[in-house]
């Protein structure tokens, strides 16, 4: 199916507009899709919060940590039931 064809079964004349929806449709679906899953180990140090992700990260799955006291199982944190308060790093 071409924009073209879009465009007409949308009724829409407004071309970068379809092409912005096309790109988010991709996205969405990129985001939803479990083909290209990696997994990223990371140490964690005391009285450390931020960690590096990998910049091309699209959606998180999940996240957990080792529990060396318990037979070395991995636990899985479990999401925010809240949003977390997010603020702008200005620090140089």
């Amino acid at each position: 199916m071409t924009i073209l064809e879009i465009m007409e079964r949308a009724n829409s004349r407004d071309t970068n507009l379809v092409v912005a929806f096309i790109k988010d449709a991709v996205m969405r679906i990129q985001s939803n899709s479990e083909e290209n899953l990696k997994v990223n180990k990371q140490n964690i140090t005391k009285n450390t919060r931020d960690y590096n992700l990998p910049t091309d990260l699209v959606a998180l799955k999940s996240i957990s940590i080792l529990d060396t006291e318990d037979d070395n199982k991995y636990k899985r944190i479990s999401r925010l039931s809240h949003e977390p308060n997010v603020t702008e790093d200005t620090s140089p």
